[in-house]
């Protein structure tokens, strides 16, 4: 009895850091797209859809940390994690960007092809261009984002939190100085 309720604990701690995981990386990702879209609505002047545009931001952000999540636990990008921060960084930014170029090219194909476009006609409607703008846009905020991740993988989940969110100096000494250790 004692196993299958620490098994249940287990799990349920699992399923919380999962949820707290992509909780975080919706968040990171949801500013930046929104950033984007803000940007768009103004160069463009045209805010009569900016609800759905924030709307497909967010929905997106949520959708690309789900496909982040699973390109993690398939081990997507390890490949140079005993290498340089900056390099298993970049190298992780560039193959989950190509993770989710891959998850936009299927995503606007299938929309075309709910829309009554036949398989070829559909993929060829595709603005290359705009899908590789977007993934650039993608590389260069996963940077950052990876980069973190990375540094939080090398310290530990604790002392990088502890240094990120709580701050290494938070405990002061009587005199009010910042405890040191």
């Amino acid at each position: 009895m004692s196993s299958t309720s620490s098994k249940v604990a287990v799990l349920k701690r699992k399923a919380i850091h999962e949820l707290v995981e992509a909780v975080g990386i919706s968040v990171y990702l949801a500013f930046f797209f929104c950033a984007i879209v803000t940007y768009r609505l103004i160069l463009t002047h045209d805010f009569h859809d900016s609800l759905f545009d924030y709307s497909f931001a967010l929905v997106n952000a949520l959708v690309v940390a789900k496909v982040i999540l699973i390109g993690e636990y398939s081990h997507l990008g390890k490949k140079y994690e005993n290498h340089a921060l900056l390099l298993s960084s970049v190298y992780k930014a560039f193959m989950f960007g190509l993770l989710v170029f891959g998850f936009h090219l299927v995503e606007e194909a299938i929309k075309r092809l709910v829309h009554g476009q036949d398989v070829a006609g559909a993929f060829r409607e595709i603005r290359m261009d705009v899908m590789l703008a977007r993934s650039l846009v993608v590389f260069c905020t996963f940077i950052p984002f990876f980069a973190f991740r990375e540094l939080r993988r090398v310290l530990g989940e604790d002392k990088f939190n502890e240094l990120f969110f709580r701050g290494r100096f938070a405990k002061s000494d009587p005199t009010g100085r910042p405890a040191h250790g």
